[in-house]
């Protein structure tokens, strides 16, 4: 780590600085600027094939080279320059456009249509569409392979332990046996739809000035379709056309889209606090590795801290994308500026969910399920075939069949011997009573084995 690592206020540059490289390109005020060059030069290049602005005559190839090279070289740099520029005129979007025009004014081509550069745009024009490349990068460069890291890993365990029995804990209590696979193929599945979700989340974006209406366009060029180019232009971006505005793009789609992200870290929050009981009990060992220092003073533990800092983790990043769906699509009158500080934090939300999203990961890759544990503890819960004895009682029409085993089992220590003779009083016939002395806690699962195998 180093000094400025040190010294960073955040944990995500400082302790956690090396494991968010996929997110700081996206997520930083660098990320932000290079989303705002690229906006501004693609608009302009979109004006200039416009065949109704005499004025803007279509770009050659070399000079559509330029262009192209200030996004695809885009560097610290010329970040740094960008906010040079702004500690001058002290307006962010603004300097994005003069930055812009340092770069092409010595091309004689270029030079001629500086005029262009953020014609008709707002500022929200051009921040609204970068956000939603932000969103668009990150789902696909970090988001997404993250949560397809985490199913692939639950799913390898899902099938692995497909037939390993395990005992339910409904309320806490010994309840109808599961197999570790089965269970572990729930968190599967749930994760499964939500990334369906994400994936189909549309982004949003709006090209039509100060307040929604093309006001600046029309006056300029009354005759040319600034409807369908903006239309054209968004969705050339990648992006989902937003035809009725503010000032403002509404933020309700960034709304939808943390929401969603929020309910995948609720779901591992669960998964978390599940393994963390589960090695507790000790149905999963925790790997111990000889470098490694589980308590300062008890030299026997390792702690399940992977499973304890993405818990912490999601926790915040849950925090702030609720606080960010909420506060997001609510703008005063036309526009207000309260939700540009807020936007900034986008990084930060995201960054705290990969963040642990890696540490969750990386405490399924150091836990086993303790078979002989998970054994022992079935073995020890005979009652748990009350369920199985009332229910093969009932098909048959035995009266009180429920009451009957409510009677024998609660509140009793239940053996093998204790519940083969309560069998064997039973008004059943030989046959049946044969099936239900087979029955064992550890081969009552249903078709669990099966779920687990099929996810």
């Amino acid at each position: 780590m180093n000094i400025s690592s040190l010294m960073a206020i955040s944990p995500l540059d400082g302790r956690y600085n090396e494991k968010l490289d996929c997110t700081r390109p996206i997520f930083s005020e660098y990320g932000l600027m290079k989303f705002r060059v690229t906006v501004e030069i693609r608009w302009l290049q979109m004006l200039s094939e416009h065949a109704h602005l005499p004025e803007l005559p279509r770009f050659n190839h070399h000079a559509n080279d330029i262009l192209n090279s200030i996004i695809e070289d885009f560097s610290e740099q010329d970040a740094i320059r960008i906010k040079h520029i702004e500690s001058g005129i002290n307006h962010d979007v603004k300097a994005v456009e003069y930055f812009i025009r340092e770069r092409i004014e010595n091309n004689k081509e270029l030079a001629a249509i500086i005029p262009f550069i953020h014609f008709g745009c707002t500022s929200e024009d051009i921040n609204n569409l970068s956000y939603g490349l932000m969103l668009h990068a990150a789902r696909q460069q970090c988001i997404l392979p993250a949560i397809d890291e985490l199913i692939m890993t639950l799913r390898h365990i899902a099938h692995e332990h497909a037939n390993l029995g395990m005992l339910s804990r409904t309320h806490g209590q010994a309840a109808t046996p599961t197999t570790v696979g089965k269970e572990i193929s729930n968190f599967v599945y749930r994760l499964q739809r939500q990334k369906e979700q994400i994936i189909s989340a549309p982004i949003l974006g709006k090209m039509n000035g100060a307040s929604g209406n093309y006001n600046a366009f029309i006056s300029t060029y009354p005759d040319v379709d600034w409807q369908a180019i903006s239309k054209n232009f968004v969705c050339r971006l990648g992006l989902q056309w937003n035809p009725y505005t503010t000032q403002i793009e509404p933020h309700d789609y960034m709304a939808e889209f943390f929401n969603t992200i929020a309910r995948i870290n609720t779901i591992l929050i669960d998964l978390n606090r599940d393994m963390w009981g589960y090695i507790s009990l000790h149905y999963f060992k925790l790997k111990s590795f000889n470098h490694e220092v589980g308590s300062s003073t008890m030299p026997h533990k390792v702690n399940p801290i992977d499973f304890e800092n993405a818990e912490g983790n999601l926790g915040i990043a849950n925090a702030l994308l609720e606080h960010m769906a909420t506060k997001l699509p609510i703008s005063r009158w036309q526009r207000d500026l309260s939700d540009s500080t807020v936007l900034r934090n986008i990084g930060c939300a995201i960054g705290y969910a990969v963040l642990a999203y890696q540490s969750t990961c990386k405490g399924l890759n150091k836990v086993t399920p303790n078979a002989e544990i998970l054994a022992a503890d079935l073995d020890h819960h005979w009652e748990i075939l009350a369920e199985p004895i009332q229910m093969m009682l009932r098909r048959f029409g035995v009266d009180q069949a429920y009451e009957k085993l409510k009677s024998f089992s609660r509140g009793h220590k239940i053996t093998k011997k204790l519940l083969h003779d309560f069998i064997g009083e039973l008004p059943l016939s030989k046959e049946i009573k044969d099936k239900l002395y087979q029955l064992t806690p550890s081969n009552y699962l249903g078709c669990a084995e099966d779920l687990a195998k099929r996810i």
